[in-house]
């Protein structure tokens, strides 16, 4: 390489703005899914050899969603739909316990259905604590990298920007919510709590693998969709 093209400056990545309609239903769809995996992840799961949660199958759908986002928007824009989903999960938490706080019927159908509440969603806001600190962590992360790669390669090598954010994302993230959540669930010795954490981390890097041909799909689709993208 010239000295004369070595300084030439690259072109600055490209975004689009937030003012169609589609920035606004995937941030619903993704505080919807942790609102609904913190619910989930209350319960403890157990298939064959591999200990797990009940919000499992849904939180990678979070990430998934966080990638388009940062990808189309930029991480200013990823940063907002963080905090905003971070905002109403913990409305979420405050919701439940107040339903739980209420006074009920002192019948016994009114007593077993708040001990019912109380064992479903009583131990939410612990995990919400869990998943809120996680989430914000891992998706910061994994926003921030994927941007940052944006800008040295452009609009090429997509699918390496996704996986690279996505691994270190969901390293952090399910290190910081197992570290928390992990008592909630009924998990007390090493052994079955680095089980958790490595089945967590492999199965939420895995789906997201899996699933780049179709968020790369769906980037595609919003960028030609988005008139300001690149404007």
């Amino acid at each position: 390489m010239t000295t004369a093209q070595s300084s030439v400056p690259k072109a600055a990545p490209k975004f689009a703005s937030i003012g169609s309609p589609y920035f606004g239903i995937m941030l619903a769809v993704m505080a919807v899914v942790l609102i609904l995996s913190n619910i989930g992840a209350s319960k403890g799961v157990v298939l064959g050899p591999i200990v797990t949660d009940g919000g499992f199958f849904l939180f990678p759908l979070a990430y998934i969603l966080g990638d388009v986002i940062s990808e189309v928007y930029g991480f200013k824009v990823a940063r907002k739909a963080i905090i905003t989903t971070f905002a109403l999960s913990v409305f979420a938490a405050v919701c439940y316990w107040v339903i739980i706080a209420l006074p009920g019927f002192d019948d016994d159908f009114g007593t077993a259905k708040q001990a019912a509440l109380e064992g479903a969603i009583g131990p939410v806001p612990q995990i919400v604590l869990a998943s809120l600190l996680a989430f914000f962590a891992g998706q910061t992360i994994n926003s921030w990298i994927l941007v940052r790669m944006k800008a040295r390669t452009g609009e090429k090598s997509l699918w390496a920007r996704i996986m690279s954010s996505s691994v270190a994302g969901e390293f952090v993230d399910t290190l910081i919510f197992c570290s928390i959540a992990a008592s909630v669930i009924g998990i007390s010795d090493v052994g079955t709590f680095a089980n958790y954490v490595l089945v967590g981390f492999l199965y939420k890097t895995l789906v997201e693998f899996l699933f780049v041909p179709v968020t790369t799909l769906a980037i595609g689709w919003v960028k030609k969709r988005e008139p300001s993208y690149g404007a």
